[in-house]
């Protein structure tokens, strides 16, 4: 009888150092066939209750059913939203950690410095997905004699420099402080800027009238707007938005310099596989075409997205381009 012999120890050594290859290349099939193969964690950049920790949130529910791991969401505020972006762009590039930012992240990406931190850029993160956008709106006190941004830097000017006027914003280097800051430039005011830890103590404070202006995504202010706790001075989209349509344009009342338009959407840290990359950005287009997600979004005045990972790199790359120079001009620094 012939005895039929195994592989020869050539044969197997050639085997082992194949898979070994195989393993160190990173995006390959076999590193990715496992993947989620834990906890994802969505590092939103502030404080809970605002907008972005609301959007990550809805968007988390879902991602957990259809990836077959825990989603879960952890805040982690501070400088704008540099802390937790920093930290995201730090962490392992196998899609386990993912960051939720919106639209500050370029004004904070186009910062001139970051005081006692590294500076983050775009090379340090891999696009995914545009998950919805939301406009930003300029809000008041209703205490505050006017009906409109332009109104109101006429008010300014002629307001008694003593008495003081505070406007607030989510923190040094977020949209809402380059937004107060292009404002006072170009309606040539003089203006004090409060920073704050997140949307939900801004809004406080506005709704308290301790600060006369202040500004956040539309579906942070909207329930406030609806029930005359807040006036809605300007919004920085370029067209007027269906949820507030008696709201002008920034552009409309002549500050065509504060025009931005509102993003919320998934970035993992550079590095990431592609093939991880291209699963995660599947699925966070789905649910952004879910019905119920839809009905949802639109009822807080969101629109729902679901962008390619080039497409959303092109938003982030055109945004931050256009926000240079004013961050250059006004000497923006995160602290």
């Amino acid at each position: 009888m012939k005895l039929r012999h195994g592989p020869s120890r050539r044969a197997m050594l050639a085997g082992v150092g194949a898979l070994a290859a195989l393993a160190a290349i990173p995006g390959s099939a076999a590193a990715q066939s496992t993947f989620p193969a834990r906890t994802i964690r969505v590092v939103v950049p502030f404080p809970a209750g605002g907008t972005t920790d609301l959007l990550a949130r809805i968007f988390a529910e879902r991602l957990t059913a259809a990836l077959g791991q825990n989603v879960i969401v952890e805040n982690m505020g501070g400088a704008g939203g540099s802390v937790g972006a920093d930290a995201v762009a730090k962490a392992e590039p196998d899609g386990h950690t993912l960051l939720f930012h919106n639209l500050t992240f370029s004004s904070t990406t186009a910062s001139l410095q970051y005081a006692g931190r590294a500076k983050h850029e775009l090379a340090d993160f891999a696009p995914v997905s545009l998950a919805a956008n939301v406009p930003m709106v300029v809000v008041a006190h209703p205490s505050v004699p006017v009906k409109d941004l332009k109104e109101f830097a006429a008010f300014a000017k002629a307001r008694d420099a003593k008495d003081g006027l505070f406007y607030g914003s989510t923190g040094p280097g977020s949209i809402m402080n380059l937004a107060g800051e292009v404002f006072k430039r170009d309606a040539e005011v003089r203006m004090d800027h409060v920073p704050f830890r997140g949307a939900a103590p801004l809004v406080q404070e506005l709704l308290a009238g301790r600060i006369q202006m202040g500004g956040d995504q539309l579906s942070t202010a909207l329930p406030h707007i609806r029930s005359g706790g807040l006036k809605p001075l300007a919004t920085l989209a370029d067209k007027r938005m269906g949820a507030v349509p008696d709201v002008p344009t920034v552009r409309e009342l002549g500050f065509p310099n504060m025009e931005l338009r509102g993003w919320n959407g998934f970035m993992a840290p550079a590095r990431t596989p592609e093939p991880v990359v291209a699963r995660l950005h599947k699925e966070i287009a789905l649910i952004a075409q879910n019905p119920d997600v839809q009905k949802r979004l639109t009822e807080i005045g969101a629109e729902p997205v679901g962008s390619s990972p080039a497409e959303f790199k092109q938003v982030l790359a055109e945004q931050i381009e256009k926000v240079r120079p004013l961050v250059s001009d006004l000497k923006l620094i995160v602290q």
